[in-house]
C-alpha cells in the first residue's frame, strides 16, 4: 500500500506527536522525584513536599516546573536552535558533573562495593571529552551561556538560601530587636516566631550508625554533622545481636565528644538486633527521624546489603 504526502506527514506528525509527550511526561516524573528528594535532604524549601489532597500529587513541584519551561520558551522567543543550546550545556554539565562524581569516589569511598567500575583513563577521556564539548558549544553561540548562567544562578542563589537560613533568620532576629523593641507585644510576638522557627531547624536531630568505637571516626563524624547538618542533636546507634558485641570503649569515647563540642548534643543508644533495613525503618519510625537523615560509614565488601536498599540512609565517611 502507498501512501500519499499528506498521509505521510500526517503520520509523521503523529509519530512526533507521541515521543514529544513521552518525553514531557518523562522530564515531569523525573523533576518530582529530583526535586522530592532535595527538598528531603532540606536543600530546596519544605513547602514543595505538600500534597494535593485529591491526587496525593505535589503540586507545587509540578507547577514551578511548569512555569520554569514557560519562561525559557519566552526567553529564547521559541527559537528551537536556543532552546537546543540551552539544553545542550544543562546536559554535558550533568555528564561532567559525573565524571568528577566518579572520580571523587575513587578517592573517597574505594572499598565501596559496585558491580561496575571504570578505570582512571577512562574517566579522565570522558570528562575531557564533555568539557571539549561544553567549550565548543558555548564558542558556537554565547547567548546560550548567559540563559543558562541565569537560571543556574537562579537555582543556586535558592540552595545557597536553604543552607543559611539560619544565619538569615538570626539577623532577622537582630534586626526586629532594633526595629520593633519599643512595640511591646509586637516585638515579643516576632521574636518568639523567630526563636521557635530556629529551635524548630535546630532540633531536628539525625543519626549516626557506628559498628567500632575509634575515637578518630567518631570525632569525624561529629565534624561532618557540625559542618553540615543544621541540628543541635545527634543520635550515636550501635545496632548488636550481643551484648558482648557493643565496644568496649564506644560509651567513654562519645560521652569525651559530648563535653568538647557543647554546640551538639550526642546520644548513645544501643539497639539489640541486626542492621538491617527492616531496623532501619523500625529506628526511623521510633525516633520520628527520617532515613535520610541517617548516615553510616563506607561499608565493607561483606556487606550483605546494597545502599539503596537502606530506603536513603546517607554514605559519608
Amino acid at each position: 500500500m502507498r501512501c500519499s504526502r499528506r498521509e505521510l506527514g500526517l503520520l509523521v506528525s503523529l509519530d512526533a506527536v507521541l515521543v514529544l509527550s513521552g518525553a514531557v511526561l518523562t522530564s515531569f516524573v523525573g523533576v518530582t522525584g529530583l526535586v522530592r528528594r532535595m527538598a528531603l535532604d532540606r536543600v530546596l524549601p519544605q513547602f514543595l513536599l505538600r500534597e494535593n489532597k485529591t491526587r496525593g500529587t505535589n503540586h507545587w513541584i509540578l507547577i514551578g516546573f511548569f512555569v520554569l519551561c514557560v519562561s525559557i520558551l519566552l526567553i529564547t522567543r521559541g527559537e528551537i536552535s536556543s532552546l537546543a543550546g540551552v539544553y545542550t550545556l544543562a546536559f554535558l554539565s550533568v555528564m561532567a558533573l559525573f565524571a568528577v562524581g566518579n572520580m571523587l569516589l575513587k578517592v573517597k569511598r574505594s572499598r565501596l562495593p559496585r558491580a561496575v567500575r571504570a578505570g582512571w583513563p577512562t574517566v579522565t577521556m570522558g570528562l575531557i571529552a564533555v568539557l571539549l564539548g561544553l567549550i565548543g558549544n558555548i564558542i558556537l553561540d554565547p547567548i546560550n551561556v548567559e540563559i543558562f548562567e541565569t537560571y543556574f544562578l537562579a537555582t543556586a542563589a535558592l540552595v545557597a538560601l536553604m543552607f543559611l537560613r539560619r544565619e538569615i533568620l538570626k539577623v532577622a532576629l537582630y534586626v526586629s530587636r532594633a526595629i520593633v523593641e519599643k512595640l511591646g507585644s509586637a516585638s515579643t510576638k516576632i521574636h518568639k516566631a523567630i526563636m521557635g522557627e530556629i529551635n524548630r531547624i535546630s532540633e531536628s536531630g539525625v543519626v549516626y550508625f557506628t559498628r567500632g568505637d575509634s575515637m578518630v571516626t567518631l570525632n569525624t563524624a561529629v565534624l561532618y554533622v557540625l559542618a553540615n547538618e543544621q541540628t543541635s542533636s545527634l543520635k550515636v546507634i550501635h545496632v548488636y545481636e550481643n551484648e558482648s558485641d557493643i565496644p568496649d570503649g564506644l560509651a567513654d569515647h562519645l560521652k569525651t565528644i559530648d563535653h568538647l563540642y557543647p554546640q551538639l548534643r550526642i546520644d548513645f543508644i544501643a539497639v539489640k538486633g541486626r542492621f538491617t533495613p527492616e531496623t532501619i525503618e523500625a529506628i526511623s519510625r521510633r525516633f520520628q527521624i527520617p532515613k535520610n537523615y541517617m548516615f553510616i560509614g563506607t561499608p565493607g565488601d561483606h556487606f550483605p546489603h546494597r545502599i539503596e536498599e537502606l530506603g536513603g540512609v546517607r554514605l559519608v565517611l
